[in-house]
């Protein structure tokens, strides 16, 4: 057994080596099996029942994002795709009659590699019926203050390799509403977004400050770029970002916000150290609207976002969706936060997608045992 193992390369392509010889990597993954297991006691502690739903089907659905795609021996002429987020399903078992339940597993979104991001992540998703989102908002901040609790417990006795976390829970979390707020720090008024302008209005907007604009410049992207630069710098200590304009969240809810007369969702994000933790939300239970939200989200197709009507969720919805709360939490991100790790690569047993395909080509040769 080497002693040390430093060149980060050799170490991912040898993680069996790796955890051996560097223990704060083996207590990383010690620390997200910890933190999995605290969030699945939580859940279950309030009657929640964990559920397992379908990986792959026909429309991936749940998420606006490019999904991987596949084919079955038995079905060959079927068009496969690998989940985006087990959203839909979910919702179609509180129709059922399940009226509190969880799923914590992968999702598979086929876009791009950095520091936070892989194409193959872990998610936490729960659904309960009846809950508003001030109900959403305070367990979330419940669950949070216990876990960064629990893992300054764990960093003083068992996994002392790695530090106490740094997060701050001694005061209440912040809010900032997302149009009003990004008025205040844009300084202007945002146009009617529902109006056919809006879109190169906001366009108009980005030309004169000179900001870049996304690949894809469709009003909701348009507005999230605002939002990554103006608004979510501000999350340093844990802040929530609420009533996100309707066109970002066509799952959620909507109304009309009597001070900004903008029609919004009744949805909040919570950020952390400037990124997205949990995303939360008071679920659309109208087929009728739901089928509004998603043909508008067809207008904005391209080849990030497939964004399709899907008939068969509308049909489902038509049996009565109670009110419902939706929560959704990435599990490689928040474990990031929790043990101060700054690359996903680190909370991943074997890094991320680049790293695993790398282990099935020749190159760097593999460590021997002795």
């Amino acid at each position: 057994m080497p002693t040390e193992l430093q060149d980060p390369e050799t170490r991912i392509r040898n993680r069996h080596v790796d955890f051996q010889v560097n223990q704060p990597a083996a207590q990383v993954l010690r620390f997200r099996s910890e933190i999995i297991g605290r969030i699945r006691a939580y859940l279950q502690a309030k009657g929640y029942l964990e559920m397992q739903t379908p990986i792959l089907a026909n429309l991936a659905g749940g998420a606006v994002a490019r999904p991987f795609e596949t084919q079955a021996i038995e079905f060959l002429d079927r068009h496969i795709e690998l989940r985006t987020a087990p959203e839909l399903w979910l919702k179609r078992l509180v129709l059922g009659g399940f009226e509190n339940i969880f799923e914590i597993g992968p999702c598979f979104r086929n876009e791009g590699i950095d520091k936070t991001h892989n194409p193959e992540f872990t998610t936490c998703e729960f659904y309960s019926a009846y809950m508003n989102l001030d109900n959403l908002t305070s367990m979330t901040e419940r669950l949070i203050s216990e876990l960064v609790t629990y893992t300054n417990q764990l960093t003083l006795k068992k996994l002392s390799s790695l530090s106490a976390c740094k997060i701050s829970i001694s005061k209440p979390f912040q809010r900032l509403d997302f149009v009003k707020d990004l008025e205040v720090a844009m300084e202007l008024k945002l146009p009617n977004l529902r109006s056919p302008d809006a879109e190169k209005t906001i366009i108009h907007i980005f030309q004169e400050r000179e900001l870049s604009l996304p690949q894809f410049h469709t009003l909701p992207r348009l507005l999230d770029r605002l939002a990554s630069k103006y608004l979510e710098p501000l999350c340093q200590d844990p802040t929530w970002i609420v009533h996100h304009p309707e066109c970002l969240s066509p799952l959620s809810k909507s109304f009309i916000d009597p001070d900004t007369k903008q029609c919004v969702s009744a949805r909040a994000e919570l950020f952390i150290g400037g990124k997205e933790v949990v995303n939360t939300y008071e679920e659309e239970n109208s087929p009728f609207e739901q089928r509004r939200k998603f043909e508008e989200q067809v207008q904005y197709r391209n080849d990030d976002n497939r964004a399709d009507v899907d008939e068969s969720y509308l049909e489902a919805l038509e049996w009565g969706l109670p009110p419902t709360g939706g929560w959704g939490c990435g599990i490689d991100r928040l474990v990031m936060l929790l043990s101060g790790t700054d690359r996903i690569n680190d909370v991943l047993p074997f890094g991320n997608l680049r790293n695993v395909v790398s282990l099935g080509k020749g190159g760097q040769e593999a460590i021997k045992p002795r």
